[in-house]
């Protein structure tokens, strides 16, 4: 058994965390309607948006949270011109998640979740210096059960307005196939009928959802009749939800009986070669994250539609995060076009800074736009300091536990990955959540 150990290491493929994963947009999706996050929606969000700052703007972000309270966490938001000190726009928000059933309940059920790494239950208060200027939100979600409720509260604003009518309350039904769920202002004086209602249904690889959300102005039941209140979707999706599994979606909308919407987004796994003299000789690739999205608008209407909305227009994007440092995206659409490279540090708390390069074709200019995160709560960013696993190809997975005498930890197994076996699997590089 000892001469094992005195042969060659088998080579290994080094496999860096996502820079942004799970996105922080997955902590709150449970005061969201499900229909305006998947369909790809959610991916093809935080690869249009993620890191483009605007031009001639800069903004920094710091997510902090303490090693001796796990439970509560702060996100603290500046930013604003470059060139003039008006404008600066500056919020935070505290969020405490785990026990929080206790606080709305006050006693615990039967099969109530209380792991402090659930983010659908939890309650959170925001200041900021423009509107709202302090809300706070409470969710509770039973994934025994599926079901969920939740609170949106303004309890102060700078214009004078009725709070009860910004009043807020959620009730939703959850599950790997199934969501429905509808949002109400209990207390309006102005409006008694749901503000939102949303139902989405998954069968296999298919998925189909329909939401109802008035536009018109009338206040009686007729505005169901209406069928700019009401949106539809289908899509067609492949993957795990796992970074380290490709995944594809598809997704054609007619929003508002108004729109049409076709979108796809892809994301790819793909391992390259290297030699880098600071890494071992068994190290012979790493792990590379590809990621491309479209997305194609067309008005659908007749003249007599409003304006706003373009006849046509589209965008598209690409990512590619070379290793656990480096990250480059960009994107063009009719009008503009922009680049971005971010930079991250793996420190405790990690440090992320990134510039972006938009293109105005309106005016012919480029302009600049600036962005610093510092973080420590996913927790690629704070529990380990070399933020790198390896991975065996099935012909070298026999030898996973001489690797893990030597090294102090096993190694990834590439059969585990296609099979979706991810319990092996560190928590940041698992699928973030298979309820809908």
């Amino acid at each position: 058994m000892g001469n094992s150990f005195n042969k060659p290491p088998p080579p290994v493929v080094l496999v860096p965390p996502l820079f942004d994963f799970p996105p922080l947009a997955a902590r709150t999706r449970m005061l969201e309607s499900s229909y305006d996050l998947l369909f790809g929606k959610l991916a093809l969000k935080c690869l249009f948006e993620d890191y483009f700052e605007e031009a001639k703007n800069f903004r920094t972000r710091i997510m902090l949270k303490p090693l001796d309270d796990p439970t509560v966490d702060m996100v603290a938001t500046v930013s604003g011109p470059l060139d003039k000190a008006e404008g600066v726009v500056g919020n935070a928000l505290f969020r405490w998640q785990g026990m929080v059933k206790l606080l709305i309940l006050g006693l615990m059920l039967p099969h109530m979740s209380s792991d402090i790494d659930d983010p659908h239950t939890f309650v959170d208060l925001f200041v900021s210096n423009s509107e709202p200027v302090l809300r706070t939100r409470l969710c509770a979600f039973y994934p025994t059960y599926g079901f969920g409720s939740f609170v949106i509260l303004p309890l102060l604003l700078k214009r004078r307005r009725a709070l009860e009518d910004l009043f807020v309350m959620g009730l939703r039904h959850s599950s790997e196939n199934l969501s429905v769920g509808a949002t109400f202002n209990p207390f309006s004086t102005i409006d008694k009928l749901p503000a939102n209602a949303w139902l989405v249904n998954k069968i296999g690889r298919l998925t189909v959802g329909v939401q109802y959300e008035p536009q018109c102005e009338t206040k009686d039941y007729t505005r169901f009749k209406n069928l700019r209140n009401w949106s539809c979707a289908i899509g067609y999706g492949v993957g795990s939800g796992s970074p380290l599994s490709p995944s594809f979606t598809f997704g054609l909308e007619l929003a508002k009986s108004s729109q049409f919407i076709a979108s796809f987004y892809q994301h790819v796994v793909v391992q390259r070669q290297v030699k880098n003299p600071l890494e071992e000789n068994e190290v012979v690739g790493i792990t590379n994250y590809i990621d491309f999205g479209f997305e194609l608008q067309s008005r659908v209407e007749d003249a007599e539609t409003s304006n706003s909305i373009p006849d046509s227009t589209f965008q598209v994007a690409a990512s590619w995060q070379a290793n656990k440092n480096f990250l480059l995206k960009g994107k063009a659409g009719p009008l503009s076009s922009s680049i971005v490279l971010a930079f991250k540090s793996w420190w405790k708390p990690s440090f992320t800074f990134c510039v972006s390069a938009t293109r105005d074709r309106t005016v012919g200019k480029t302009s600049l736009g600036f962005g610093l995160h510092v973080e420590n709560i996913r927790e690629a960013s704070y529990q380990r300091a070399d933020p790198n696993f390896v991975m065996l190809t099935p012909s070298k997975e026999h030898l996973a536990e001489g690797i893990q005498w030597k090294s102090g930890k096993r190694p990834m197994l590439q059969s585990d990955i296609n099979s979706e076996n991810f319990g092996s699997l560190p928590r940041e590089l698992r699928p973030y959540g298979n309820i809908l």
